[in-house]
């Protein structure tokens, strides 16, 4: 299988596969690139000998977010369900995941990181997720911060659009190790060679749908509805018109509280 967005790099004999987003220096996750992850996912299911499966970001950064353009109205309705696809494909894949993580971590991209099992980070990443800037929120994360993480931490970042440091976000219980980003890759694959190669495959299946169940549960109790908001709601109000279209016009958005 061939992908133009993303590269796959095959690690430890095929028992660990790296995707990278492949379109530096952003990384955006554009339509294009959601349906290549969901069908490398899709086909990779049959691998049975695969014990993990690392997210990354080609270049300094691990991913802006998702394309500004698709969150115009014409795009929206097609863009935001196949994210949402995405993410719940990535949740309840039987494979563990990790997030290796540099630089800025925005937007879609932080939702990304967040619906892996493992996220592992350089101490100069960077957090948000600006949506409200624009006027808009963001879906998946408004559905998961609060249980990942907690609450307070949640409401700070989706109304204010705060950028966090990685110190905060691990102490928020977002992420499980920082490190220098020279130490990163080495840190990630000393934890593989300890913890995750010696195990079984099978096993480590079973192991990750059972410890997943739950944020799985969270996740379907909660998208459709948060997607039916945005949708049905939010896009019908001026103002999230108005900020994604400021935004590209390369403007300041004139609200009208409404």
């Amino acid at each position: 299988m061939t992908f133009q967005t993303i590269e796959i790099n095959e690690k430890y004999d095929d028992q660990v596969a790296e995707i990278i987003l492949n379109d530096a220096p952003a990384n955006i996750l554009s339509a294009a690139m959601m349906a290549e992850i969901r069908a490398f996912l899709k086909d990779d299911l049959c691998n049975q000998d695969r014990k993990m499966l690392i997210f990354k970001g080609e270049g300094d950064h691990f991913c802006f977010g998702a394309s500004v353009e698709e969150h115009t109205a014409a795009e929206v309705d097609n863009m935001l369900p196949g994210f949402h696809l995405m993410c719940g494909d990535i949740l309840s894949h039987p494979v563990p995941t990790l997030a290796n993580v540099s630089g800025f971590c925005l937007g879609g991209g932080l939702e990304l990181a967040i619906v892996c099992g493992l996220i592992f980070a350089d101490e100069k990443s960077k957090y948000a997720v600006p949506e409200i800037q624009l006027g808009v929120f963001p879906p998946v994360a408004a559905a998961l911060l609060p249980f990942l993480g907690n609450g307070v931490t949640a409401s700070h970042m989706l109304l204010t659009g705060a950028k966090l440091t990685a110190q905060e976000m691990k102490d928020s219980g977002l992420i499980n190790q920082i490190a220098p980003r020279k130490d990163l890759d080495p840190l990630i694959n000393s934890y593989i060679e300890k913890n995750i190669l010696p195990r079984s495959a099978s096993s480590l299946r079973f192991a990750n749908r059972a410890v997943r169940m739950s944020i799985n549960s969270v996740y379907r109790q909660y998208i459709g509805d948060l997607e039916r908001l945005y949708l049905d709601e939010l896009m019908k109000s001026h103002d999230a018109n108005e900020g994604i279209g400021s935004f590209l016009e390369k403007r300041a958005p004139e609200w009208k509280n409404n």
